[in-house]
């Protein structure tokens, strides 16, 4: 069944940090321990790692144009080998819920480390030294650091300045060069490097709480049309529309697949005067505004023909999820100046909050009111064949909520002003050098293909149950259900990530979500025959389908997982939306075709009801197909009152070969390269073939 809207709205783990390699004694020779004793620097290396990386930070002084971060401590140390290039220094190995991958650095100025008493006794005064003294004290180090044979340098976009506006000046690094996506959202980090992950929200800053609950709004008004596109308006349509024809409406699905196709344009392109953020966003939720009360005066008709009005729904669909991507850019890179440094992994719990509530507020919430079956049940006396809510009235009033929105947006929101410029160029000659990188080329072909297994499921099945009579009510609260596990499992995956290899993981979740397409197929074979859905089957539909879901969020929590830990930090952002918009074209590119092949393999004839007759004798008429919904529509009709008779369903054949296809792939193809993948070490996916860093 589908994972609701997990490969575009859960959030990414966070980019990695640049790997620190500590110096331990099992990795040193005894003639490296005795050169190291005439190192000032090899014994700080011995005892404190960190400490020498913010040494070199604050006493190395290279070219502006190609900042650098040491990476190995002594001149006799032996060479570290890539195999050997773990992601953290972790002085507590044995404390397991602390991921291994992580890191957290804490950044000291020139002034402290040269001085470390300075700041203990308060004030400038116990900072001034004499100023030839200073210089005498960096160049020793320089030269120092400079003849050492065996020191790597490796590109870091460090920071800049003393300790006066750090922030500011740290936000700004984080701005530089990166893509502005929450899928790259950055951890706060404390002076003494611990996260801030502890901190709650009324914890924060008055004014970090009223931004974050902008984040909140801004990215719930996201989630609205995201949940009618890729939700609620596939189920209204399928009484009308064949599942092939679905397929073409899925195409508005795409958009959010795609946006970093011109995700750098957002954010180089921008008026000083209006402000970077205020530039994009305010405009579009104009525009979606505008789009939405338009089309809020004309759903109703465009559903009713909605065979003839077909690719024109789906165009205005497909704008306006065009339209939430881009705003979704924006309101990405806003986050990151909106909040305090130490408050930076609040924007992610935004995005999550937000994008998830809106999203369920469409689907689930819309799709249960808008059944006339739950309002006739709950809040009416007399049955009516409309539910409480119309998709037309819904679409006005969330048009005109996007207008008042915006307005309040553009006349109180002051934007911070800013002069910073991005190269166009600069971006796509990033992009087309990560995708030139032969391993990510082979992770690229996975990720397209690793989810076909699985399509025929996630597009069809819950289709198909509606189709055999399961109702609109009781498929809103499956889903319902199915939600507070989606959180609950996404965060126990997440865990899983600390103890066991990503991909490794991801390899176990996608044998089960194979697993889970033939348990739906099972599901939906065993219908009841008479049409009436008792409590059984509705409990094995929730069972169903929390196990679904429960693959899917584990598959998409470990993929996230390995992103972050194979992108190269110097182009995080980029680096990592583009391994996500890949992944996320996987799952989207094969629906419009499993959902064709679907009508093409069914097999239906339509026949005369002998039960109904009409002066005494049954009506008759010349058999013909009824294999699309259209078709069956008009067997059932006053016109031939006939039976649509399903020789071969074209669903069950269809799973069948996504089921196939996937189970030998994995094994002949997905499992050896993936197993491959993951025994990469670091340089492997940030060097060119013919060498050189990206």
């Amino acid at each position: 069944m589908p994972s609701t809207f997990t490969d575009h709205f859960a959030p990414i783990p966070v980019a990695p940090l640049e790997p620190t390699l500590p110096t331990t004694r099992s990795t040193r020779s005894p003639s490296t321990t005795r050169q190291a004793s005439s190192n000032p620097l090899a014994s700080i290396s011995s005892s404190h790692p960190p400490l020498l990386a913010n040494l070199a930070a604050a006493t190395h002084r290279p070219r502006p144009s190609s900042d650098i971060e040491l990476t190995a401590f002594s001149p006799g140390s032996p060479r570290i080998q890539d195999s050997q290039l773990d992601s953290s220094y972790d002085p507590d190995p044995d404390n397991r819920t602390h991921h291994r991958r992580s890191t957290s650095r804490a950044f000291a100025s020139e002034e402290d480390l040269l001085d470390p008493m300075s700041r203990r006794k308060g004030g400038s005064g116990g900072t001034k030294r004499n100023t030839r003294s200073n210089k005498t004290e960096r160049e020793s180090l320089d030269d120092v650091m400079n003849s050492s044979s065996s020191v790597e340098y490796r590109k870091k976009g460090t920071r800049r300045g003393g300790v006066e506006g750090e922030d500011d000046l740290l936000r700004e690094q984080l701005m530089h060069g990166e893509r502005f996506s929450l899928d790259n959202n950055p951890e706060g980090e404390l002076k003494d490097g611990r996260g801030d992950s502890g901190k709650s929200f009324f914890d924060l800053s008055k004014q970090d709480q009223r931004n974050f609950i902008l984040l909140v709004l801004l990215y719930f008004l996201q989630g609205v049309p995201m949940g009618l596109a890729m939700g609620s308006v596939p189920f209204l349509l399928k009484h009308k529309l064949s599942y092939g024809e679905i397929g073409v409406f899925s195409l508005a699905s795409y958009p959010y697949s795609m946006k970093l196709l011109w995700s750098p344009i957002v954010d180089a392109i921008w008026s000083r005067r209006f402000g970077r953020r205020k530039s994009w966003i305010v405009p579009i939720q104009t525009i979606s505004g505008l789009m939405l009360v338009w089309m809020g005066g004309r759903a109703e008709n465009m559903m009713e023909h909605a065979a003839s009005t077909l690719y024109m729904f789906t165009f205005v669909f497909f704008m306006l999820v065009m339209l939430c991507a881009t705003q979704d850019i924006a309101v990405d890179g806003w986050a990151i100046t909106l909040l305090s440094q130490d408050n930076l992994s609040y924007a992610s719990t935004a995005q999550t909050v937000g994008l998830t509530a809106g999203q369920f507020l469409s689907f689930t919430v819309f799709l249960a009111f808008n059944s006339p079956d739950f309002a006739n049940k709950w809040f009416r006396a007399v049955p009516s064949e409309q539910g409480l809510m119309t998709l037309g009235g819904y679409l006005t009033f969330w048009g005109w909520t996007y207008l008042i929105v915006t307005v309040g947006l553009a006349l109180l929101k002051k934007e911070d002003k800013t002069r910073e410029k991005e190269s166009l160029v600069a971006v796509y000659k990033t992009m087309w050098a990560v995708l030139s990188l032969k391993h990510v080329q082979t992770f690229i072909i996975v990720h397209l293909i690793a989810k076909i297994g699985f399509q025929a499921n996630e597009a069809a099945t819950n289709l198909k149950l509606l189709d055999k009579g399961f109702s609109q009510e009781d498929m809103a609260l499956t889903v319902l259900i199915d939600f507070p596990f989606e959180i609950a499992l996404g965060y126990y995956a997440g865990q899983w990530c600390s103890y066991f290899q990503p991909m490794r993981l991801w390899s176990w979740a996608f044998m089960g979500r194979l697993v889970a397409a033939v348990i739906a197929q099972i599901t939906v074979y065993i219908f009841p025959s008479n049409g009436q859905v008792g409590t059984w089957y509705l409990c094995v539909v929730i069972a169903e389908h929390i196990f679904s879901t429960f693959t899917s969020t584990v598959m998409f929590v470990a993929v996230s997982a390995f992103h972050a830990q194979i992108a190269d930090p110097t182009i995080g952002g980029t680096y990592m939306t583009l391994l996500a918009t890949v992944s996320n074209l996987g799952g989207t590119f094969p629906r419009i075709f499993v959902l064709k092949l679907i009508d093409v393999f069914t097999k239906a004839t339509c026949l005369p009801n002998p039960s109904l007759t009409s002066s005494a004798k049954p009506i008759t008429f010349e058999p013909f197909s009824c294999a699309l919904e259209s078709d069956k529509q008009r067997c059932l009709s006053s016109e031939f009152n006939g039976v649509c008779n399903v020789e071969q369903d074209g669903y069950y054949i269809m799973n069948m070969i996504c089921v196939v296809f996937g189970t030998v792939s994995f094994y002949m193809y997905i499992w050896p390269k993936v197993r491959y993948l993951q025994s990469l070490p670091l340089r492997a996916w940030r060097e060119r073939e013919g060498g050189g860093r990206l």
